[in-house]
């Protein structure tokens, strides 16, 4: 492509954010001919096809990059018109983050950016090969990833400290399948819930030296794994930060006391120098550092 139409891009990004050439019309105030007219002719200009015509509407790997481009672009001149005095649209940052972090520590980068507005955020909740898989492609600025996982190469690399994992259930679950202690035998008989069955199997592997199948659910790292523990019909693994209240107040109880697994966390974020993207990635990195666990 000898000269990228922006024009054409904003059209191509309308069409993969809203699903649909005729949502992307409404979305523009254009017709959707004229929205059909400019992806054709970026195709044509590409030699390839950037938008997968299904529905919903999605883009193909090269058509993700251009979005990419065009988005960084934007955010670039948002920079630019704020040193000029200019007033400016809010650019939209995208950042993929797991489960965990985004029930603990996460939310707590975020009022700088919010108060003033700096930017329109999109946190996308994503699990380690999703954010991957996002971050690769260019669909996302950054995102919170385990540690061993995060070789890329392009973004760089922050190590943000340890989410702390402690095994917990209720006193009245612990006393009826745990009364003689949480031991091999036990576990191979007491239901648990995991959101994550290999760090449950790696928690069981270390501190009780058992490997192999145990009974177990499995639901989101979310109210619904939450309600399972609190509700007393499993024990389970959970961030200590999202533990820490209810151990506290006694609703919950740690079941192997000084027996944790941790999971390093690492911030990687491609090399984006705005206003947005700077206050986003020290946030990150201060707030995590406070929160997580540090070698």
């Amino acid at each position: 492509m000898d000269q990228l139409d922006y024009r054409a891009l904003a059209v191509l990004d309308a069409v993969a954010t809203h699903g649909s050439f005729d949502k992307a019309a409404a979305a523009l105030g254009i017709s959707q001919p004229a929205v059909s007219q400019r992806i054709k002719a970026l195709e044509d200009a590409a030699g390839r096809l950037l938008i997968v015509r299904s529905a919903p509407a999605v883009p193909t790997g090269l058509g993700q990059r251009l979005i990419s481009h065009y988005r960084n672009v934007k955010l670039m001149e948002a920079t630019l018109d704020i040193d000029l005095g200019k007033t400016v649209s809010m650019p939209e940052l995208s950042v993929a983050v797991d489960a965990a972090s985004l029930a603990t520590w996460f939310p707590l980068c975020l009022p700088p950016l919010l108060t003033p507005p700096r930017c329109q955020l999109d946190i996308q909740l994503a699990s380690q090969d999703e954010a991957l898989h996002r971050l690769r492609e260019g669909s996302v600025f950054g995102a919170v990833v385990a540690e061993d996982g995060a070789e890329l190469k392009g973004p760089n690399g922050t190590p943000l400290g340890g989410m702390r994992y402690v095994c917990v259930a209720t006193p009245q679950f612990a006393a009826h399948w745990f009364g003689d202690g949480f031991t091999r035998e036990a576990v191979q008989l007491a239901p648990a819930v995991v959101h994550d069955r290999e760090l449950t199997a790696r928690f069981l592997a270390e501190h009780l030296d058992t490997t192999g199948p145990f009974p177990h659910h499995t639901l989101p790292l979310s109210t619904a794994l939450n309600d399972c523990l609190l509700g007393g019909h499993a024990y389970g693994l959970l961030p200590y930060l999202q533990a820490a209240n209810a151990l506290g107040q006694g609703h919950l109880v740690d079941l192997l006391p000084a027996a944790y697994v941790d999971v390093p966390l690492a911030w990687q974020a491609w090399e984006l120098d705005t206003p947005s993207t700077r206050a986003l990635s020290e946030q990150v990195v201060a707030v995590a550092r406070k929160y997580l666990v540090q070698d």
